[in-house]
């Protein structure tokens, strides 16, 4: 394969996952072609691999309808400074990894100006509102899905889309851990350890971070270590610093579920990485009133965590909205915990996920396909 020479991408990226997965992207194509020239909206993990940041994606993390229609301004503003960077870049190709709001709507205005557009991770259109894969199609060349079902949803479109593999798996198969992970944190090894991991959106951790604390105070007997995000206010945390049986790690969740005996973890990617940990788990999900009101009404798959959408069935508890409260996440928790087959019954279905993910490297994978499709005499795949 012929390299392009001089390529310019222009990324948009708009939350922490999709900041790894899209510096994972991003080395894996500067490997292939060196004097790759990146930039756009992104975060640490993006500058890491090369990328010139513009905007950080914590400027634009807003989860919910009704957090997002409190935000339009801003958004709307990052919109119009999105359009003219990439006027200023002119990019051979814009890459979008994920976070759909915002990217329809450069996906719409980069193929109004003539510019290529690929899709990396396709926004979870086949959850609600499937008459958006009918925009997707129509503005963007080549989208790069991570979950195997997501090729059928898209056939009933007739598009066909390329399923790479899942860039979650790269990122633990690549995982070293550090063996002294419980000594230098502090924690004990005759205790169970269990993981909380309340997500990286202020919202997130308003809903959930009280139902937490409610359930170490509950099981006072057990260590509770939180994966907590360096980039939020930290007094968001206040309720689980209270308690004694409650320690905290940044940057470290991998390796605190390396040593995890379970896990409760708020419904999004953190789910499906707990699972390949094989850390038994417990979801849970909670959002305003009128967030969950209108979600209710338009969401239309059985399931909420990425474990159980591929699984095709019910593999880990989920506790949404009112189910997400003390008795019932300590009850599921206290089964993970003691009861053995049902902790089996969940890492078995872990195993079972983990089988149909395992492809090889998404962001190697998509690298090549990229490099590929931006071959002026071939824009199919050989």
């Amino acid at each position: 394969m012929k390299l392009p020479q001089g390529l310019r991408l222009y990324f948009v990226v708009g939350e922490r996952s999709g900041d790894l997965h899209a510096g994972n992207l991003i080395a894996a194509l500067k490997k292939r072609c060196p004097d790759v020239v990146c930039t756009g909206f992104g975060g640490e993990q993006m500058q890491k691999a090369g990328m010139e940041v513009t905007t950080h994606y914590r400027e634009l993390a807003f989860m919910g309808f009704a957090e997002v229609l409190s935000n339009l301004g801003t958004i709307s503003k990052k919109i119009r400074q999105c359009k003219q960077e990439i006027e200023r870049v002119k990019p051979d190709a814009i890459v979008l990894v994920d976070y759909a709001g915002f990217n329809l709507r450069i996906a719409k205005f980069a193929k109004e100006n003539g510019y290529k557009v690929f899709w990396y991770i396709s926004p979870k259109v086949w959850a609600w509102n499937q008459s958006r894969a009918k925009k997707l199609k129509a503005n963007i060349d080549r989208m790069f899905v991570i979950l195997p079902f997501e090729t059928e949803f898209f056939e009933k479109f007739n598009w066909k889309v390329d399923y790479v593999g899942n860039p979650v798996l790269d990122a633990v198969k690549a995982h070293q851990g550090d063996k002294d992970f419980l000594t230098k944190s502090r924690l004990s090894t005759d205790k169970p350890l269990v993981a909380l991991l309340p997500g990286s959106r202020k919202q997130e951790l308003k809903q959930i971070i009280p139902v937490m604390a409610r359930v170490a105070h509950t099981i006072s007997t057990i260590q509770f270590v939180v994966a907590a995000v360096d980039n939020l206010d930290q007094q968001l945390y206040q309720p689980l610093r209270e308690l004694n049986n409650v320690s905290f790690i940044q940057g470290e969740t991998y390796d605190l579920l390396s040593n995890a005996s379970a896990a409760i973890v708020t419904s999004g990617t953190a789910t499906l990485e707990t699972a390949l940990f094989k850390v038994p788990q417990v979801v849970v999900y909670k959002t305003s009133f009128l967030s969950y009101m209108i979600a209710k009404n338009l969401i239309r798959v059985p399931f909420i965590s990425l474990v159980n959408l591929i699984a095709g069935r019910e593999v880990v508890k989920e506790l949404i909205q009112g189910r997400a409260n003390e008795k019932e996440v300590a009850d599921e928790l206290k089964m993970l915990l003691n009861d053995s087959s049902h902790r089996n019954k969940v890492i078995e279905g872990y195993n079972n996920i983990i089988r149909v993910l395992d492809t090889g490297s998404a962001s190697e994978n998509t690298a090549t396909l990229m490099l590929r499709y931006l071959q002026p005499s071939n824009f199919q795949i050989e």
